[in-house]
């Protein structure tokens, strides 16, 4: 019965987590008074556009012209690009446009550190964070700072798309793509709910008077600064109609790179968050901070693998060995269980193996992209136990959106034709 407890309760974590807790808060959304579509269009606070850039130069350039022609009065955003530690050209080309305002120093010390910089220097009342290698709808800026009339919102958060190059092999990008679209699903009823538990750096938004300096060893600096905005009893919205693109990882080994670190930076992010998980100070954005965010990392995980362990015990014992008053018929119901989950985690290795762009074979890219995202979830456990991830790293490419001409990239399997690269972002 022990071992019958750990499977049905592993599996019950693992639903809840991914699909349980949003139904309910789904539900609870619906039974709750309609809301107005849409804020009042019409307010346009002063911005503060901060963007953190490390060795861009193949992409800065294209940032500053995406950000210049952003729909929002002149006069009323400032734009400030960080670019402490770059050893390229980046901090130059950023001089050549004068309606940029450049941050410069030789050091580098991570991310969070030129945050803590660039918002020293930030005249304005809202504070708009966007990290380098992305592209912006022309509307993001404006869509953002009409939530601001509402006081009670402390923070917005934009929406991630993953844009697939079109000459890649597109190895990771399906996957990441599902994942992403998945997740804004959850956003979005988060946000509905109370508040988006975990902003993507890609493209949010805070207050600057609720902006906390943010130690330098901090890895995951959008999703500790939106949530400590929350903590002090603000809501963070997410608006899908600002949104940031971005290419997938360059390969999987890439993806794995980024994954690894960002797992390690979400247990930094729950021992600091702690008061979170006090639920009776505030059940709501405790709720979904659990829900959503310490399972994910730090539950669902080892349930994956209980649930497997479990099941291959619960299959092959001898039929006298259960429990003559189980619900379930002796030995047949987890028999059948195990070969459900012998058959997804087939599809998993299928998806690793198969050619991605194979007609079909496109389904196994989800199975295939979850394992390895709860793999990498616990290399990063291990890797925050260690204290190996620092707060400055080698960034992940990530692949060169768009059709161009190919490049030969030395590989362990020799030259082989790939889509340019450029570095990943920040995370």
């Amino acid at each position: 019965m022990l071992w019958e407890y750990i499977f049905f309760i592993s599996c019950f974590l693992i639903l809840y987590n991914y699909g349980g807790y949003a139904i309910i808060a789904w539900f609870i959304n619906k039974l709750r008074p309609a809301k107005p579509a849409r804020p009042a269009e019409d307010h346009l606070p002063s911005i503060s556009f901060i963007v953190a850039a490390f060795n861009e130069e193949d992409f800065i350039a294209e940032k500053i012209r995406n950000s210049l022609a952003q729909d929002y009065p002149r006069e009323k955003i400032e734009l400030l690009f960080v670019t402490d530690g770059s050893s390229d050209r980046t901090p130059d080309i950023v001089r050549t446009y004068p309606d940029v305002r450049l941050l410069h120093e030789d050091e580098r010390k991570g991310k969070s550190a030129a945050i803590n910089r660039a918002v020293q220097y930030a005249r304005n009342e809202i504070l708009v964070f966007s990290d380098a290698n992305t592209t912006l709808n022309k509307e993001a800026v404006r869509n953002i700072a009409r939530h601001y009339r509402d006081k009670k919102v402390g923070g917005v958060a934009g929406e991630k798309k993953v844009i697939s190059p079109a000459d890649s092999d597109d190895e990771v990008g399906g996957g990441e793509g599902l994942y992403w679209k998945y997740e804004s699903f959850l956003k979005k009823v988060d946000s509905e709910f109370y508040s988006v538990v975990g902003a993507a750096g890609e493209l949010f938004s805070l207050r600057k008077d609720l902006f906390e300096a943010l130690p330098s060893s901090v890895i995951l600096d959008d999703f500790v600064l939106s949530l400590k905005v929350a903590g002090k009893g603000y809501r963070f919205i997410y608006e899908p109609d600002s949104y940031a693109m971005e290419s997938p990882s360059f390969s999987l080994a890439d993806e794995h790179k980024r994954k690894v670190r960002i797992a390690a930076g979400g247990f930094q992010s729950i021992a600091m968050l702690w008061p979170l998980l006090l639920f009776w100070k505030q059940p709501a954005l405790s709720f979904l901070y659990i829900s959503h965010r310490v399972m994910r990392w730090a539950i669902s995980p080892l349930c994956f693998i209980l649930a497997l362990l479990s099941n291959i015990i619960l299959a092959f014992q001898p039929d006298a060995a259960f429990h003559p008053r189980g619900i379930f018929h002796p030995g047949g119901i987890f028999r059948l269980f195990l070969v459900a989950q012998i058959l997804f985690y087939g599809a998993a290795i299928a998806g690793k193996l198969a050619n991605p762009r194979s007609g079909p074979l496109k389904i196994l890219k989800l199975p295939s992209y979850f394992v390895f995202m709860n793999v990498s979830v616990i290399q990063g456990f291990f890797r925050y136990l260690n204290g190996r991830q620092s707060a400055t790293w080698e960034k992940a490419r990530r692949a060169r959106p768009g059709p161009g001409p190919a490049t030969t990239e030395h590989s362990p399997t020799g030259g082989r034709n790939l889509p340019p690269t450029r570095p990943g972002n920040l995370h």
